[in-house]
């Protein structure tokens, strides 16, 4: 661990709204494919560095369920990208014992890259460091939705009542049940919003945003978030000392 963050509570789970790619490319007089292509590349660097520190989790929204409405040769560009992500990235994976895995839609997504999805979750799945999420055709509304509807078919089909619906069952059927809830939420590009990300699970994480747009979102950045979460004090609802 860098002497900089020595000391420092690190967060157990990292989500990252990785905004900016576009304004990025169009600030550097380029096209967005582009900014998306230097956002990829500098997925490896941050990945890299929460594993180094100790982050458990690491949570990236990289294709939202809204992002279907953009213009076709750009959705093919950023799935092109994502199907060699996943290919190029096995090494950088396998090297720093990080287990792979998706959340999302995932069966909406072209089929090159559900396959490469797969491999890349199956060859990394025996990993004990950290867990990298790519949140894939991925709306907070949308899981919310999908575990309703899992608990609906439960009730049909006798498996519990309704009286036994609780946070506790709906957070059972969210796409990745086992997920600690992030400590932080960090995004990059200057809004402020959350942009239907991780709706249910935020209720308590600690936001951090930076104008910074994430191609240029660099360790130093990440460091910064770190150090902003370690000095808040997390209540919870409660009041300090009871």
């Amino acid at each position: 661990m860098t002497v900089a963050l020595t000391g420092l509570k690190i967060p157990v789970h990292i989500a990252i709204i990785m905004d900016g790619n576009g304004r990025w490319a169009k600030e550097q007089g380029l096209g967005r494919l582009l900014g998306h292509e230097s956002g990829a590349e500098n997925v490896r660097e941050i990945t890299r560095e929460c594993s180094r520190l100790g982050v458990g989790r690491l949570t990236l929204y990289a294709f939202s369920a809204e992002n279907w409405k953009r213009p076709a040769p750009e959705i093919q560009g950023l799935m092109k990208l994502l199907a060699d992500y996943l290919v190029h990235e096995r090494k950088e994976i396998m090297d720093n014992n990080i287990r792979f895995t998706a959340i999302g839609r995932l069966h909406e997504l072209p089929e090159d890259v559900q396959k490469e999805l797969a491999e890349t979750s199956r060859m990394s799945a025996g990993n004990s460091g950290m867990v990298l999420c790519l949140a894939l055709a991925y709306g907070g509304r949308v899981e919310i939705v999908d575990a309703v509807r899992r608990l609906a078919q439960d009730v049909k089909d006798g498996r519990c009542s309704p009286d036994q619906i609780d946070e506790k069952a709906i957070a059972r059927c969210l796409y990745d049940p086992a997920a600690p809830d992030p400590d932080l939420l960090i995004r990059t590009g200057g809004d402020l919003r959350v942009s239907n990300f991780l709706l249910w699970q935020i209720s308590y994480s600690e936001i951090w945003v930076t104008p910074v747009r994430w191609p240029d979102f660099t360790k130093d950045h990440l460091h910064e978030a770190i150090r902003e979460f370690s000095r808040r004090d997390r209540r919870f609802g409660t009041i300090q000392g009871l």
